[in-house]
């Protein structure tokens, strides 16, 4: 879609130069779907060349403008055991090898839709995200509490989300993905995503409620005291609701989820 408001694009932007009406350009997937009335300037972050995937000693670095084409032919070292929890994540896309190529990691958190599938794996690996502003200021925060509701992240005018670190003992735990559409290419009803830790397992729910959801739980967790605490940490007005799926059908399939990953990672 063409934004007739943009009068001015920047391809090597000073970040600190930020101004109203400006909005940061990486796959431009969500920027350029529908009008952006507000928008007049557009700041081109890929052509500041962040590495896309960097393997460090206490984890991996994803920079925020990585591909899902690059996450998703990229090689986890051997040791690692989440290679197939990211192609699982990617695929939940259901998206063209055009937009693969073009859409960012960051792009997905930023534009925090229930149903973002890079949401589901940074929260589900334990994630952290740097987040920069203009006065050379940062913070981090867990990936799992980057997204605030439907369409709703914590960045602030000027602040950009530069990248996210996912660390070594959630990349070398063991995980199980569930996940459910209306239609085979549909968009995610409910995304779950269970990994184990030391002394028990951590259940990460998307795309069912407007923000992601974590819960720990022992090795000794009955069926009943999944269900429960699931009940407990999702009010009413968290089920998401649109043409994808109605609340008590994404309620129904959370708890078919829970319970199953209950039994594949206790098993």
């Amino acid at each position: 879609m063409d934004l007739n408001t943009v009068s001015e694009f920047v391809p090597h932007p000073d970040l600190r130069d930020w101004r109203e009406g400006d909005a940061w350009l990486a796959g431009g997937t969500w920027l350029f779907s529908e009008p952006q009335p507000t928008v007049r300037r557009l700041l081109d972050l890929t052509t500041l060349n962040w590495p896309a995937l960097v393997v460090r000693d206490d984890g991996l670095e994803i920079a925020a403008t990585c591909t899902i084409a690059e996450l998703y032919e990229w090689r986890t070292p051997d040791t690692w055991t989440i290679e197939p929890l990211i192609k699982q994540c990617c695929d939940a896309f259901l998206a063209s090898f055009k937009i693969w190529n073009e859409a960012t990691v960051g792009g997905n958190l930023c534009n925090a839709l229930p149903a973002g599938p890079m949401i589901s794996l940074t929260a589900a690996l334990d994630g952290t995200c740097l987040i920069q502003g203009e006065s050379n200021n940062e913070r981090r925060l867990k990936a799992a509490d980057f997204v605030v509701g439907d369409n709703r992240h914590v960045l602030r005018p000027g602040e950009w989300l530069r990248a996210i670190h996912l660390p070594t003992s959630a990349l070398t735990a063991r995980t199980a993905f569930r996940r459910q559409s209306l239609n085979t290419y549909g968009r995610s009803a409910a995304l779950l995503i269970g990994r184990t830790d030391p002394d028990g397992w951590t259940l990460t729910i998307t795309a069912s409620v407007k923000h992601p959801v974590q819960l720990t739980f022992s090795y000794e967790a009955s069926e009943p005291e999944v269900r429960e605490a699931v009940l407990d940490a999702i009010p009413d007005e968290l089920w998401h609701d649109d043409v994808h799926g109605r609340p008590t059908w994404r309620r129904h399939l959370t708890l078919t989820f829970a319970e199953e990953i209950r039994q594949e990672l206790t098993a």
